[in-house]
């Protein structure tokens, strides 16, 4: 049996440093025709993500994906164009967001980028929605697909025409997929994405399972480009979830999109609401995950991020 692994089972090995200081080092991380300031995306989480925080985000050269819910998205597009900032938005695979895509085609309003945003991505609904979106947009949209957790659906995924798949299903800090429905990559997330990775020939990003800088540098050595995170993005003054107080501690709600709180609904749930303290400023975390991830390189004994993938690791089980 593949003995599978994830973040907390591994650790990476430095190598002689080359530089004199860890700000020489370069991890900066493209996407598309773009090249953003680290590899880490906000995801796509009404208690992550709102429009204020998308065009700060935007602003300050970081990625994002606007979430789907209860949003105009055709308005949310058309802002960030009359603003100069790229577009980022997550769509479904049902009639109403076919709709959108032709609103948003007659309109003229063609999205830098497009996360299909499922579950379970490895299905045909999937490929009609990339096939709906290329018949509109062509190459100019540049199309994330997922969630999946094996190799055969990163194959189909990349041969249907999607430009980056998301891998992750289940192990997110307030998803609870796996222990509902016992299937998803919680527990073994890192072995899921070096697996996927394997037979990738496009974008591969790392959605969920990372609780520290040090996860993010993991990640990327083992196949990622990209990593995915809400648990990043929340816990800040910025951050759009209910603010609580409790015995004196303010704390703001952080919830997945499976959650009850987030579906106002209690059926077909595969998440959770919890409170993550306040402590810091957004924009300071994103300063501070950039400085991990230097250092990171500096240990690797390179200069950018791609050489960490070049580093060798070892198992701590």
């Amino acid at each position: 049996m593949d003995l599978k692994f994830d973040f907390n089972h591994v650790m990476l090995l430095p190598r002689e440093c080359v530089v004199e200081s860890r700000g020489d080092t370069d991890v900066s991380a493209k996407l598309g025709k773009r090249t953003f300031r680290i590899p880490l995306m906000a995801a796509n989480m009404p208690s992550i993500i709102d429009e204020t925080i998308a065009i700060e985000l935007a602003k300050r050269n970081y990625f994002y994906v606007m979430h789907r819910v209860d949003i105009d998205i055709l308005q949310f597009v058309a802002k960030m164009k009359s603003l100069g900032l790229f577009t980022s938005i997550a769509i479904g695979i049902k009639k109403p967001f076919h709709d959108l895509i032709d609103k948003l085609h007659a309109e003229g309003l063609v999205p830098d980028y497009v996360t299909i945003d499922l579950a379970n991505g490895h299905c045909q609904r999937t490929k009609l929605m990339i096939e709906h979106l290329r018949s509109k947009f062509g190459d100019e949209t540049f199309i994330i697909a997922g969630n999946v957790a094996t190799q055969e659906a990163v194959i189909d995924l990349e041969s249907w025409g999607a430009d980056a798949t998301r891998v992750g299903l289940g192990p997110g800090y307030v998803c609870t997929t796996s222990p509902r429905t016992g299937f998803g990559s919680r527990g073994w997330q890192l072995s899921a994405i070096a697996d996927c990775a394997k037979v990738a020939k496009k974008v591969i990003i790392a959605d969920g399972g990372v609780r520290s800088s040090g996860d993010i540098a993991k990640a990327i050595h083992f196949g990622a480009h990209w990593v995915m995170s809400g648990l990043f993005f929340t816990g800040h003054k910025e951050s759009p979830g209910e603010v609580v107080v409790e015995n004196n501690v303010t704390y703001k709600t952080y919830y997945g999109n499976a959650s009850a709180q987030c579906k106002q609904s209690n059926s077909r749930i595969e998440g959770r609401s919890t409170l993550i303290p306040v402590e810091t400023s957004l924009y300071d975390k994103l300063i501070e995950v950039e400085e991990d991830l230097q250092s990171a390189v500096s240990f690797s004994g390179g200069t950018k991020l791609e050489d960490i993938t070049k580093v060798d690791h070892v198992f701590i089980r």
